[in-house]
């Protein structure tokens, strides 16, 4: 197959690579669409110690089976494997598997490439009339369904009546502010520096889209980003008794005031990826139009990926997200 492979920092090439043959309980899947993901952008910047080269990036993805009891069905990929036995995964919070993995971390190649292979149980069916490039964002929106959940349930106000705050316009901020929305919640802002994306984002439905600073306090924040700078807005902004939930994982450390937070008793969450009913769930949403009619991605063939890269690398995409198209 070929595929667009990570083999050193900002270095992708397209290539020819082995097709991988799947095991019991698995499928073999014909990506049709996969998306670019922040993770995917620290790999390649050198910033993640997880996911060293040479390795297919990748884990927003859908496309069709090929093989087995569901041939030719059209799929999205919840990409974490969990263990499915240990009390996390036994409690309905399989997210955090001390086993969990994720494709496109070794030893499990991404979705970067023609083929991927995944258990049966982590495939989603696709309605026929849905287009796979809409279907791809299921994983990264998956993320904003948990946050919102988790965040909604710690505060101490309804959903409905509270002010809130996404931080970053990418796809993983827009997911969790379409996800605020269908929730419940009316009051939305999406901060975003970047004017090009800001232009993009003034058309999408549900939210409004800001420069940093122009919200000065706030009842629930989401931090799609994770950077020290945007983790000490969101500590700065959110309001005596109010609940910061962080996704992003830009940095480490850094950024949390916390004299304020703990003076002021400010909740601050930790959330990562979803579980597998949020991810059936945001499909679920995704598909019966709950989360908008999703015409805001960029599409380019994976043969192009390494431009894709660099230009989200130079601040010049204005989608929030560019899907690859093998």
């Amino acid at each position: 197959m070929k595929a667009l492979v990570y083999d050193d920092v900002e270095t992708l090439v397209y290539r020819y690579m082995a097709d991988p043959v799947p095991a019991a309980g698995q499928s073999l899947i014909r990506i049709q669409a996969s998306g670019i993901c922040g993770s995917d952008m620290h790999a390649y910047l050198g910033h993640d110690e997880r996911r060293p080269a040479p390795l297919i990036l990748g884990h927003e993805a859908a496309g069709t089976v090929e093989g087995g009891a569901m041939d030719g069905k059209r799929v999205t990929i919840n990409p974490l494997i969990t263990c499915g036995l240990c009390k996390a995964c036994t409690s309905g919070r399989d997210n955090l598997c001390p086993d969990r993995m994720i494709i496109s971390m070794p030893p499990r190649e991404g979705a970067f490439g023609d083929l991927v292979v995944i258990a049966v149980l982590n495939l989603c069916e696709v309605p026929d009339d849905l287009p796979l490039s809409k279907a791809a964002v299921t994983e990264p929106f998956s993320c904003g369904c948990l946050a919102v959940r988790l965040g909604s349930a710690a505060l101490d106000i309804p959903l409905n009546d509270a002010r809130c705050v996404v931080v970053g316009g990418g796809a993983i901020g827009v997911g969790a502010a379409l996800c605020l929305r269908a929730f419940g919640a009316t009051d939305i802002h999406v901060i975003e520096p970047n004017a090009v994306r800001r232009t993009t984002l003034d058309a999408i439905e549900g939210f409004t889209v800001v420069e940093p600073g122009a919200i000065t306090e706030a009842d629930l924040v989401i931090d799609g980003v994770g950077y020290a700078a945007t983790r000490a807005d969101a500590t700065a902004i959110t309001r005596p008794g109010g609940v910061i939930m962080q996704i992003g994982l830009g940095e480490a450390t850094g950024g949390l005031d916390i004299r304020r937070m703990t003076l002021q008793e400010i909740t601050f969450i930790g959330t990562y990826t979803y579980t597998a009913q949020d991810f059936r769930d945001t499909a679920a949403a995704i598909f019966d139009g709950r989360l908008g009619p999703l015409d805001w991605t960029e599409e380019r063939p994976l043969s192009e990926g390494g431009q894709a890269f660099a230009d989200i690398r130079a601040g010049i995409v204005a989608a929030p997200k560019i899907i690859l198209r093998p």
